[in-house]
């Protein structure tokens, strides 16, 4: 995931045409994506001079809408298939196979719904002239922090209900997709943490 090409049958990274397969770093889905975003932002954050966390929390109050969309194109294009199951919400995709699945993207659409329902909720509340919370202020990176958490927190368990994407993982304890959530939840859980003690 981490080599930007493809090697070919006989073991040559060399294409037919071009000199290579070049792919681009493939496998880090949202997490990779996360981490770009992140890194987008700083930049960003650096060239206009506004509070990062200011950013970061009005990114966040909007994220859980992006990824139910998200997460509804992954079932509409059969991707991050779900594990065989008998349940009687199953999917069959038909681009896979004929074999009911786990629909672990509409799972994660339905989560990812309900937490922009939750931050929208608690912003709205925390606008008031009356609120109390006042770690729950935009720009105090509790919004950013308990995006975090809740969507890798989320993203961590739904793993049990995916098909392995890659080979190599049926060897671990965890998938990969679980091991990449472990930073994101942690980092997630410092950010309120730091917002709750300012």
């Amino acid at each position: 995931m981490l080599l930007p090409i493809h090697f070919g049958n006989d073991g040559s990274w060399l294409g037919q045409s071009f000199g290579f397969f070049f792919t681009g770093y493939e496998g880090l889905a949202s997490h990779g994506g996360t981490l770009g975003l992140m890194i987008a932002l700083w930049l960003y954050v650096r060239k206009t001079k506004l509070s990062i966390w200011m950013v970061l929390d009005n990114i966040a109050i909007a994220t859980g809408i992006t990824a139910c969309f998200i997460r509804l194109g992954n079932l509409m294009n059969s991707e991050i298939i779900g594990k065989v199951t008998d349940v009687p919400w199953a999917f069959i995709f038909e681009r896979v196979d004929a074999v009911p699945r786990h629909p672990g993207q509409l799972y994660e659409a339905i989560a990812y719904a309900i937490l922009f329902i939750i931050m929208w909720t608690i912003y709205k509340n925390n606008q008031k002239p009356t609120a109390k919370s006042q770690q729950l202020k935009v720009g105090s990176g509790w919004y950013f922090g308990f995006c975090l958490t809740y969507i890798f927190t989320f993203r961590f368990f739904i793993e049990y209900t995916k098909e392995i994407q890659e080979a190599f993982e049926a060897s671990l304890p965890l998938d990969m997709g679980q091991i990449l959530s472990i930073p994101f939840v942690v980092l997630g859980i410092t950010c309120m943490i730091r917002a709750k003690a300012k």
